[in-house]
C-alpha cells in the first residue's frame, strides 16, 4: 500500500514509517521538522520504498498532488508542545485545524479515501468518569491543543459524511519509549544531567496519567485499520492503566544513579490547560481483540532506560 505519513519524523511518525516499510508498504514521510528530527528516520533514508519532504502542511502549494500519489493518509502532524502553544495562541490552529483542513481538502479534490489521525486524551477535559470511554461527554478540552484535537476531529467525521472518507480516530494516552522529543520523561533526564543533585518537578507529582509504548500504540493504530470498518472509527488507544509523576521522577532519579533531591510544586497540575488525571477506557478497541503489550507502569520504565541509556536498551 502507499502511504502518507504527514508528521513522518516526530517520535510517533519515525517509529510508525520503519514499521510501514518493514511490512512491505511504499511510505512518504512529510515534516516541517518544527519538531520533528530527520536524523530519526536514520537507514530509511535510503530504502528504496521510503521518501522523505521536508514540507510544510499549511504551505504547501502542492499538497494535492502529495496526496493523490498514496492510498492512506496517516495524520500525525501537530503542535505537541502544549505550552507553547498557550503562548502563541494561533499555533494550535494554524498546525492542527487548519491543516487537517487542509489534508482533508487534498483527499476530498483528489479521491483518497482512507485517513487515520492521532488525537488525544486532551480533548475529553477534566472528564468526571474514569476510566474515560469514548462516547463520555461533553467534551470540554481545556489546552488549545486539546480544542484543535477536538475541531479536527469533527472536521474528519463531516468530510466522512459528505465524500465518503473512511477515518480512524485515535485518542492517544501519553505515548513514550525510545527517541522521545519531548514530555515528561525527556524533561526530567534533560534536568538531571544539567543539575545531578536537584530534580525540580512541575506540580505536587500526584498528577496521574495513562502511559502507552509507542510499538503498542502502532500496534493498536493497525490492528484497528485492518479490522475496524465503519465509516468513522474512534478509539481510545491507551494501556489501562495509570502512572503519577512522582513514580516517573523516581524512576528516572533511580536508572540515572544519583541522589538527586526532589522538589515538587503545590498545584494539582504541571501548567494551565495540563490535565491532573487522565485515565482513558480502552475497552472498544479490546473488543475487537486488541490488548497492549505493556502496562503503563513498563512503558514508563523501558522509556525512561533508553532516554538514560540510549539506543542500546531499546
Amino acid at each position: 500500500m502507499k502511504i502518507l505519513v504527514t508528521g513522518g519524523a516526530g517520535f510517533i511518525g519515525s517509529r510508525l514509517c520503519r514499521y510501514l516499510v518493514g511490512n512491505g508498504h511504499q511510505v512518504t514521510a512529510y515534516d516541517n521538522l518544527m519538531l520533528g528530527r530527520k536524523e530519526l528516520l536514520g537507514d530509511l533514508l535510503q530504502k528504496r520504498h521510503f521518501t522523505f519532504l521536508e514540507r510544510d502542511l499549511t504551505l504547501d502549494a502542492d499538497l494535492s498532488g502529495t496526496v493523490s500519489q498514496h492510498e492512506l493518509v496517516i495524520h500525525l502532524a501537530a503542535n505537541s508542545d502544549i505550552l507553547q502553544g498557550s503562548r502563541q495562541t494561533d499555533l494550535d490552529y494554524r498546525h492542527g485545524i487548519l491543516a487537517t483542513y487542509k489534508v482533508l481538502e487534498a483527499m476530498r479534490t483528489t479521491d483518497v479515501k482512507r485517513i487515520v489521525f492521532a488525537s488525544t486524551s486532551a480533548i475529553y477535559g477534566e472528564a468526571r468518569v474514569k476510566p474515560t470511554p469514548e462516547d463520555y461527554g461533553p467534551l470540554v478540552p481545556i489546552s488549545l491543543y486539546g480544542a484543535s484535537k477536538l475541531a479536527s476531529e469533527a472536521l474528519i467525521c463531516a468530510f466522512a459524511h459528505n465524500f465518503g472518507i473512511r477515518s480512524w480516530i485515535f485518542r492517544f494516552a501519553n505515548v513514550v519509549g525510545p527517541n522521545l522529543t519531548h514530555g515528561a520523561i525527556f524533561d526530567f533526564v534533560r534536568r538531571l544531567r544539567e543539575r545531578p543533585d536537584r530534580l525540580s518537578v512541575l506540580g505536587n507529582g500526584k498528577q496521574s496519567k495513562s502511559y502507552l509504548h509507542v510499538d503498542d500504540c502502532i500496534s493498536g493504530i493497525w490492528f484497528a485499520v485492518e479490522t475496524a470498518k465503519a465509516e468513522v472509527n474512534i478509539f481510545n488507544l491507551t494501556s489501562g492503566t495509570v502512572t503519577d509523576v512522582k513514580t516517573i521522577a523516581e524512576e528516572v532519579v533511580r536508572q540515572m544513579g544519583n541522589k538527586a533531591r526532589l522538589e515538587f510544586g503545590t498545584e494539582d497540575r504541571g501548567w494551565r490547560g495540563d490535565v491532573p488525571v487522565t485515565w482513558l477506557d480502552g475497552g472498544r478497541l479490546g473488543a475487537l481483540g486488541w490488548k497492549p503489550g505493556h502496562s503503563s507502569a513498563e512503558a514508563v520504565q523501558l522509556a525512561v532506560k533508553h532516554a538514560v541509556h540510549g539506543a542500546g536498551s531499546q
